[in-house]
């Protein structure tokens, strides 16, 4: 049958139910992996089923063997050789599950699900059982896949790159206590946002982000054009300490929340339109003159958010040296907010974690799962492109 037909209006009218159709494909994927293995033994053996021998090796009948696919169980005619040395890659030997639903089982765990909710939702779904520690298994594979991503070499030139960090409950010595995710977004040189990495630590400090730097910097990171990163006290030396090159912009979104926690309720509507007027200034200059007349009207009365802002003058307004679309992604760090809402999301039902190995694969998931659609350039990225070389020319070319 051509493959037009099975697509044709009246093959598939044949299908009365759901279940018919699955039951129809069922039957297809049997067939196909069947196909699949005697293709697989023919390579083993290097010869075709019709051809004559080549070697002491042959065919020996076949062997039943029941699987579980995203469509059921299954039996299926595996192919044997007379040397017992064939192991199939897609069935391989005492395995008796295929991949695709293996990676059903981790996208679920991935989007927070339980081990014992995973079971249900199997049993339910494909009608038939499989053991909270077979899955416990398959998701614990995703182990050496972190350990490769984590390890992964970078580009030598990254144009952004974002810096936070996200809370998490872990268990250690019988107690809960909170650690810190460290997470880095690179803005690279096609236009397209990339994790760089993710790093556990006890809580977020500037000497541990100097230890996240120096790996990135390892893994063959040569530059970063521009960081941007909430207002973490010795954050922007401990970038330079690094990459001296590197302009750190603090994200003013940080620095307004952090302003407003100083004000009463009834100043927050005012305090926030006078403090609008700093950031949303024309040019650095114009940004000045509104934090002179902010910190006239305000500073008698909260002394401590102005002081905020006067402090950390310089690395707020990095911004501004550059052109309107540059300014848009790096005068906040919300991209990698944004990010850190979706981890959060697919992690809400974990209270807390057994282990530092378990929050580090659930937030790896979870990564994989929120940045699948990473795969297009940043928006008006050919301008953006054409503005970073106007103004980093040789270090862009790296």
């Amino acid at each position: 049958m051509k493959k037009e037909d099975l697509l044709s209006d009246e093959f598939l009218k044949q299908f009365k139910t759901g279940e018919d159709l699955n039951g129809f494909l069922a039957q297809l994927q049997k067939r196909g992996l069947e196909a699949i293995l005697n293709g697989e033994l023919d390579a083993h053996l290097g010869y075709d089923k019709h051809e004559k021998s080549t070697t002491s090796n042959s065919r020996n009948g076949y062997s039943s063997k029941k699987v579980k696919t995203s469509f059921g169980e299954s039996e299926i005619q595996v192919p044997r050789d007379r040397e017992a040395s064939f192991n199939p890659m897609i069935v391989p030997k005492r395995q008796n599950m295929v991949d695709g639903l293996e990676n059903v089982i981790v996208s679920l765990y991935a989007k927070g699900m339980s081990v014992s909710d995973i079971e249900e939702q199997i049993r339910e779904v494909y009608n038939f059982d499989i053991s909270t520690s077979t899955i416990s298994r398959i998701t614990e594979s995703v182990a050496s896949d972190i350990i490769a991503w984590q390890n992964r070499p970078l580009d030598p030139v990254y144009l952004i790159v974002w810096m936070d960090g996200i809370v998490f409950k872990v268990r250690e010595s019988s107690k809960v206590i909170n650690k810190t995710i460290y997470l880095a977004v690179g803005l690279n040189r096609d236009g397209k946002k990339e994790v760089l990495g993710m790093w556990l630590g006890k809580n977020e400090s500037a000497s541990f982000w100097l230890g996240v730097l120096t790996d990135l910097k390892a893994r063959g990171v040569e530059d970063i054009l521009i960081t941007a990163t909430d207002n973490l006290n010795g954050f922007t030396q401990t970038i330079k300490n690094v990459f001296p090159e590197s302009q750190t912009q603090i994200c003013v979104v940080h620095q307004i929340r952090n302003s407003a926690r100083y004000v009463v309720w009834k100043d927050k509507k005012e305090f926030s339109k006078d403090m609008k007027q700093i950031y949303n200034a024309p040019t650095k200059q114009a940004a000045k003159g509104a934090l002179e007349d902010f910190a006239n009207k305000w500073n008698h009365k909260y002394p401590y958010a102005v002081k905020s802002w006067e402090e950390n003058w310089e690395e707020l307004t990095v911004f501004f040296d550059f052109p309107i679309e540059i300014r848009k992604i790096i005068y906040t760090t919300n991209l990698i907010e944004n990010l850190n809402g979706k981890i959060r999301k697919y992690t809400k039902n974990k209270l807390s974690f057994p282990t530092d190995d378990a929050v580090l694969k659930s937030v790896y998931l979870a990564l994989r799962e929120a940045t699948k659609k990473w795969s297009m350039p940043i928006q008006n990225w050919g301008l953006i492109l054409n503005q970073f070389l106007t103004i980093f020319e040789k270090r862009v070319q790296l």
